[in-house]
């Protein structure tokens, strides 16, 4: 197995920012905002042909014994166990706090490799900012700087050199990229994108809170179902534009709509006992204007009575018929129902989106569009259509070349887009039908003329 680097300490006091420095990236949401890690977020490393599994946790908070603070911790020890090295970050400007001692005693009790590192010592003497750390009789503290990146390369040659080299071996190995269907779950807060994810995976790998905006980053995770391997990524929620004032959250909006950018196929999720809004429409928008694969799931079907059910049902194909590609699926993500036939639906929207369709098969599909329904004439002439192949795929892209293609009508490129849909069971995936025209010859006769 890759070695795992679990990223351990109060809230406020860098993680986040150290992550980032260990994994050169900035996949980790950064501000001077306590508690803004919520959940475990992993990410890869390398130092020179070493490479390594970091993980950001929460702010730990050894004393809180319920609520969200609860929650965070419990993810944070569950990241513990996992872990090859800890390294505990502590605040060297704050000095040395009681939290701190209390986080240190209980990762000694673990038997992990524990590194104490001091951040945030930039313009100070090593010797005497790690003075009182001391005290945690926890090694020698190394003093760093994980905003301006000093000493963060030492220390990261420092802790893979625990490594043994079994272990180097395996993870050269893991490094290879593999190409697997990335599924990315949006939708509104407080809809169960995160308790749809613990489903899915069959763990409580994210963090599940009776709060609208507990997920604040986007979380990409990797698993398998079935010999198939996916990564999830899982987002946070998605309001109005008008409702976010909060700019940990317009930063947490930006990260949701990279997630559908880089997703092959995304989930949209609904609340069945609530009205599908607007911003349901505009989030399913975005997600079409993205070109992405979709598949709608509707949860917390579960309890509700008949007449409910069909309100919803008549709802949601008044609210969302301009996706009426994307399957939908009534779901419990909380009980678990419903998850197998939602994924079977991912996989086949996985599969449309990657198709590979033949230019000789999609000229034939495209003759017998034609055949039963001609473009209508736009002008003198009627357009011709000649001959059809495929320009890109996630999404499918089919190209047309033909004359006269700047009369063709909507109505007639959406006739097409179902036909082409329905002759290779494109489900689940937007369709993009491109027209090219033919240079007409004679055109540079009759301008010398």
């Amino acid at each position: 197995m890759i070695p795992t680097i679990v990223i351990v300490g109060r809230p406020n006091v860098g993680k986040s920012t150290l992550f980032n420095r260990f994994t050169r990236s900035r996949d980790a949401l950064v501000a001077d905002v306590p508690g803004l890690t919520r959940d475990r977020h992993y990410g890869r490393g390398r130092v020179g042909d070493k490479s390594y599994l970091v993980v950001d946790t929460g702010g730990l908070e050894p004393v809180a014994h319920e609520g969200i603070l609860h929650a965070m911790a419990q993810q944070t020890l569950l990241a513990v166990d996992e872990a090859d090295a800890v390294v505990l970050l502590v605040d060297g400007r704050q000095g040395l706090t009681p939290q701190d001692r209390t986080i240190a005693g209980q990762l000694r009790k673990t038997g992990r490799r524990i590194w104490l590192v001091v951040n945030k010592a930039e313009g100070m003497q090593p010797a005497t900012v790690n003075a009182e750390f001391h005290e945690l009789a926890l090694g020698d503290p190394l003093a760093i700087s994980a905003a301006h990146g000093d000493g963060v390369s030492d220390l990261a040659d420092l802790i893979t050199a625990d490594f043994s080299v079994r272990e180097q071996v395996d993870a050269d190995a893991e490094a290879a990229p593999e190409a697997r269907p990335r599924i990315a779950i949006v939708g509104r807060p407080n809809v169960g994108k995160s308790t749809l994810v613990n489903s899915l995976l069959g763990e409580e790998r994210v963090l599940v809170f009776d709060q609208p905006g507990t997920t604040r980053d986007s979380i990409y995770i990797d698993f398998e179902r079935e010999g198939r391997r996916y990564t999830l990524i899982d987002t946070a929620g998605m309001r109005r534009r008008g409702n976010i004032a909060d700019v940990v959250e317009k930063f947490s909006v930006i990260k949701t709509l990279q997630a559908i950018e880089d997703a092959n196929v995304v989930i949209l999720v609904l609340d069945a006992r609530e009205p599908i809004t607007d911003q349901d429409a505009h989030i399913a928008g975005f997600i079409l204007e993205a070109g992405r694969a979709l598949v709608v799931a509707v949860n917390k079907w579960d309890g509700l009575k008949p007449e409910e059910r069909d309100w919803t049902k008549r709802s949601l194909a008044r609210t969302l018929n301009f996706i009426e590609f994307a399957p939908a699926h009534y779901i419990s993500a909380l009980a678990g129902t419903g998850i197998k036939p939602l994924l079977d639906a991912v996989e086949r929207a996985y599969q449309a989106a990657m198709v590979k369709l033949p230019t000789p098969k999609l000229t034939r599909a495209l003759i017998a569009a034609v055949a039963r329904q001609a473009p209508p004439r736009g002008g003198i002439f009627r357009p011709k259509l000649r001959y059809a192949h495929q320009g890109g795929s996630n999404p499918p892209r089919i190209v047309i070349h033909g004359t006269a293609l700047n009369q063709i009508s909507d109505s007639y490129r959406r006739y097409l887009e179902r036909f082409f849909r329905e002759t290779f069971q494109l489900q689940g995936t937007p369709l993009k039908i491109e027209f090219r025209q033919s240079r007409n010859p004679y055109d540079k006769r009759r301008e010398k003329r």
